[in-house]
């Protein structure tokens, strides 16, 4: 190993807790709190970060079966790195907590690369924007009217987001009513001219999923977010073709067959890719150019600071999901983490990988592991 090639020397993972400053829920699941499982890689005289939101379980998986196919690898030679830690879950299954695991490990070694480098890290996998459209996300059901009226005013006066997304299908799709008497609050407070989105988490049937289309398509609701479960790929595609909006899904695709599936199913029109979940950038980038190949752009899932630089450098990018969960953290826990903009965000060419630094006074008080 040359001083120019240096190897990975540690791989430390930590487990931060956060309560939410809401009760929170959407149609399918309510929680207290959210768990981010960060990984540090060091090497050659500097760190890179990556992380994930997930289990606990995440950092056991670092530390077990991953940190040993890492360490003493050549730090500029990830995608060797990420197909030794693919070997080596073979036994103990890719989709949920591993997918995870994994990703946050290869998020962490390409930021070290382009620190390495001296590089911002969309810069080394190649800049195809300088800015990142978002949207406004939460709107969560457990919200009241006026909480959803003061969050959305926030985003779209506040910031200036023209797309903003709300939570529908509260209690598996029971309180249909109450869904759109939301949707139609939010459209009457961001008026006519924002893109409405809505997200019901799998909590529908598909034909009740139709019905509400219908409705929906009456208050120019844009986006209609995993109608039905994404395990199920004939039913959005049916959904699909009987609804007036972009249907999307993909937050959940733990490994490639997943992304395969949605869309040589035809059952959505923007395909979702999460780097926290995929396995990392480069299998965001794979999903991608599979979206590519059917016509099809695509849409970074939540954690939007750490989807900044490869969003930047995604050709069909149609744009990255401003989560409110994860941007309490993530604004909190950081420095370096970009201003919005006119509902934009814009990598900073003069800091090195994803310009990402852990405060660790603010983070320490929430470590679980």
């Amino acid at each position: 190993m040359t001083r120019a090639d240096p190897a990975v020397e540690a791989v430390e993972p930590a487990v931060y807790t956060v309560p939410v400053d809401h009760p929170s829920g959407d149609g399918t699941l309510t929680w207290d709190a959210t768990t981010m499982v960060l990984v540090r890689v060091r090497g050659g005289g500097r760190h890179g970060l990556g992380w994930t939101y997930g289990a606990a379980g995440c950092a056991d998986v670092v530390r077990d079966l991953l940190a040993p196919r890492v360490l003493g690898r050549a730090a500029m030679d990830v995608p060797a790195a990420l197909a030794d830690m693919l070997a080596a879950v073979r036994n103990a299954g890719r989709p949920g907590v591993v997918s995870c695991a994994i990703s946050a490990v290869e998020t962490a070694l390409w930021d070290l690369k382009a620190r390495l480098l001296g590089l911002p890290l969309y810069r080394l996998l190649g800049a195809v924007r300088a800015e990142v459209p978002l949207y406004g996300s939460g709107g969560l059901t457990t919200y009241d009217d006026a909480l959803l009226r003061d969050q959305l005013t926030g985003w779209t006066q506040g910031q200036g987001f023209t797309r903003v997304k709300i939570k529908i299908a509260e209690s598996w799709g029971s309180r249909e009513q109450r869904d759109l008497h939301r949707v139609a609050l939010a459209r009457d407070v961001v008026g006519p001219r924002t893109e409405l989105f809505t997200d019901a988490n799998g909590g529908y049937r598909v034909k009740q999923a139709v019905r509400i289309g219908r409705h929906l398509a009456g208050l120019d609701v844009r986006w209609f977010e995993e109608p039905v479960s994404s395990d199920d790929p004939r039913g959005l595609r049916l959904v699909r073709e009987r609804v007036d909006m972009d249907v999307a899904a993909g937050e959940y695709g733990f490994d490639p067959g997943h992304f395969h599936g949605l869309c040589a199913a035809g059952a959505v029109d923007c395909l979702q890719i999460d780097v926290t979940r995929c396995g990392g950038i480069l299998e965001f980038q794979r999903a991608a150019a599979l979206a590519a190949c059917h016509g099809l752009d695509v849409s970074a899932h939540c954690a939007p600071h750490l989807h900044l630089h490869v969003a930047a450098a995604t050709p069909r990018l149609r744009h990255v999901e401003w989560f409110h969960d994860h941007v309490r953290i993530e604004t909190r826990f950081f420095d370096g983490a970009p201003p919005v903009v006119d509902g934009a965000l814009r990598p900073d060419p003069d800091r090195p990988g994803h310009g990402l630094e852990l405060r660790d006074r603010d983070a320490e008080p929430y470590r679980r592991g």
